[in-house]
């Protein structure tokens, strides 16, 4: 099998994607970059500059995937991580920095471990997304935190590109002579605008702060999240529950001041090779009992591929609901009632769900009907129950436990409103030695349904079997079998 031998660290590298049955220049390295090889240069004009050139075909898909693992991988430092265009990722690190000791190490911190990686970056702090952006680009590394309040100075010797501008637009304003930022602060707006539209002076209010530019984060900002910072990489399972179970007492401590249970929790593990590894339980109710949220964890914890190592762990809890004390007090044995037995096979529920899949489990609840047949239905063991009404209650007759699946026709005689003395069922006879009843269950007129009632008995044979039995018009049924 042949291997492609990696290419000498001074070589002219391009990728090329063709636009319009033309070869143009898509990427150039630093080396390429340095000679005058710029993106849209078409492939031979590179060529006739760098007769050496490298070049390889490009892959716009495959670079957003690895863009959008990258910033994955940087939720280690933020929840609120977007990506930034096909070129550079947004990390919105308001309140997160003190946990990294302050901006500039978390800044270094990044750098360093972008480097590890083998990525050459640009990184930059600021008040402002434009101004970050600009000093991500045109600032030395040195120069790289931009002060609180200093946007206006720092943006003002940068060229006007640095605005996130269109090249023809910022070509223009270069050829009137508007080369620097600095021009462009005594322009009245409106003189601006007519000339080159909106947009340059939108990118200047954003830049210095005038006007709001939120970014979109990939994945909405969890509301309970708390993470972990190893110094040191670790690769088993016993570690990682080590770790999850100190950032399961902080987010259980957390939820219960906010008065509020997890339903559904997710672990990122963040590996020392710019990957990322999430790992999601769900729960049938709002819980925040640590140790049985930690055993939904301890089943999986196994699947977990640390590949060389993971360098940080994060913990959320992305769907919460409201969760009273007196919840909790019911799962420590006190009086139950009856309508609190769901709170308590809770727990059993969720190791079910996250072994076999929630999908899996069902419940019955009452549906509006006379009928035994049809006076249950199957619902999803998470799904909200629905609205009671009148007649959307639990039977209150003596229903055997076993139906069958259909009532089965029986052999059997008797007077009207008297219970048969034996009957035929399956090729065995069955003579009765007690009986019960009759209740009588109507037709569902409102259904279209126009049969005969039923008179329904509870029959005792002389061997102690149970049976259910209805009489309509004139036939017998057996429907359910007693224990």
């Amino acid at each position: 099998m042949n291997r492609r031998q990696p290419l000498p660290a001074e070589t002219p590298v391009v990728t090329v994607e063709e636009v319009g049955g033309r070869a143009l220049i898509a990427a150039p390295n630093p080396i390429a970059a340095a000679s005058g090889i710029l993106p849209g240069l078409s492939l031979a004009d590179a060529r006739a500059l760098m007769p050496g050139l490298a070049v390889f075909p490009a892959d716009p898909s495959g670079d957003m995937a690895a863009l959008a693992r990258l910033a994955d991988w940087c939720i280690r430092y933020t929840p609120l991580v977007a990506l930034d265009g096909t070129h550079g990722i947004w990390l919105d690190i308001a309140g997160a920095a003190h946990l990294f000791g302050g901006e500039a190490d978390l800044l270094a911190d990044l750098r360093h471990r972008l480097g590890k990686l083998g990525y050459r970056n640009q990184a930059a702090i600021a008040d402002t997304p434009g101004a970050a952006w600009a000093a991500a680009r045109f600032l030395s590394g040195e120069d790289s935190i931009v002060a609180p309040g200093e946007a206006r100075a720092m943006l003002a010797g940068l060229p006007v590109a640095a605005l996130r501008l269109p090249s023809a637009i910022a070509g223009d304003l270069e050829r009137l002579g508007l080369r620097r930022i600095a021009d462009l602060y005594p322009l009245p707006r409106a003189a601006l605008a007519r000339r080159f539209g909106l947009l340059p002076g939108e990118r200047l209010d954003q830049a210095l702060g005038r006007c709001e530019e939120p970014i979109s984060p990939r994945l909405p900002a969890p509301m309970h999240q708390v993470r972990q910072v190893l110094a040191e990489p670790i690769i088993d399972a016993d570690n990682i529950a080590a770790v999850l179970q100190r950032l399961m007492n902080r987010l259980c401590c957390e939820l219960a001041i906010a008065g509020r249970g997890a339903r559904k929790l997710e672990l990122g593990c963040y590996r020392v090779d710019g990957r990322a590894v999430k790992l999601g339980v769900g729960t049938s109710k709002p819980s925040r009992d640590e140790r049985a949220l930690l055993r939904l964890f301890a089943e999986r914890l196994e699947r977990i591929d640390p590949g060389f190592g993971i360098e940080a762990l994060t913990l959320s809890a992305p769907h919460v609901e409201p969760l009273a004390d007196l919840q909790l007090a019911l799962k420590r044995g006190e009086s139950v009632e009856s309508g609190d037995l769901a709170t308590l096979i809770a727990p059993l529920i969720d190791r079910l769900g996250n072994r076999l899949g929630f999908e899996r489990l069902a419940r019955a609840v009452p549906r509006e009907s006379h009928l035994p047949e049809r006076a249950l239905k199957r619902l999803a063991a998470l799904a909200s129950p629905p609205r009671p009404s009148a007649m959307s209650r639990w039977p209150d007759r003596k229903s055997p436990l076993r139906l069958l699946p259909r009532p089965e026709p029986v052999q059997a005689s008797a007077p009207t409103g008297s219970p048969p003395e034996e009957f035929f069922w399956r090729g065995r006879r069955r003579r009765i030695r007690r009986a019960d009843g009759p209740a009588r269950v109507s037709c569902e007129w409102w259904r279209g349904d126009r049969t005969a009632p039923r008179d329904y008995w509870r029959l005792e044979d002389e061997e102690g079997g149970r049976f259910w039995l209805y009489g309509q018009a004139g036939g017998w049924y057996l429907h359910g079998l007693f224990a």
